[in-house]
């Protein structure tokens, strides 16, 4: 288990499903998408009956150009990609988040949706540790940023073993200093 991490247990399994908040987010969502689809085919069987066909007129509709703010927003609503966008953003303003001497030795790699777990590389063991130290603070301050339950864990990542390579000292089928370690 690394740093941020509760046992698991029944209420683990449940804190990963969907709970009602997030249940009511994704029917509403659906329920609008289908009431603008009818609405759409209504008015262009209004249109058609008019003998005008699909043309634009003096109201907005879903064909006219928006502005790319509003449709990457648009997009990323419809596609449930808000917290993943959100990740990205804190992933961009790290330094700010956990201060310039931590942002220098350890670096954000990538956000799983799925388990909520966020992966940061760093430089040396010791910032390692101290990263792992700081894990639950970190925690709750990325939560406080994104929303509630948008990070469960941090996966602190250490710098990886020198490579070994080839030479004459190396015993054949050994893996290197790897095979020491266990």
């Amino acid at each position: 288990m690394s740093a941020g991490e509760a046992p698991r247990d029944g209420q683990d399994r449940k804190a990963q499903e969907p709970s009602g908040v997030d249940l009511a987010r994704v029917a509403l969502r659906a329920a609008k998408e289908q009431a603008r689809a009818r609405g759409d085919a209504a008015r262009q069987k209004k249109q058609v009956r008019r003998g005008g066909g699909l043309r634009s007129g003096a109201r907005a509709d879903g064909r006219d150009p928006m502005a790319l703010g509003a449709a990457i927003n648009r997009l990323l609503n419809e596609r449930g990609w808000e917290a993943p966008a959100a990740v990205g953003g804190v992933m961009g303003r790290w330094p700010q988040i956990v201060g310039e001497d931590l942002a220098k030795h350890c670096v954000p790699q990538r956000y799983d949706e799925d388990e909520r777990v966020l992966s940061v590389a760093c430089d040396s063991t010791a910032w390692a540790t101290q990263l792992r130290l700081l894990a639950p603070t970190l925690v709750a301050r990325l939560n406080e940023d994104l929303g509630h339950g948008t990070v469960r864990m941090i996966k602190v990542n250490g710098p990886g073993a020198p490579v070994r390579r080839y030479g004459p000292l190396r015993a054949p089928g050994s893996a290197g200093p790897g095979d020491t370690y266990g």
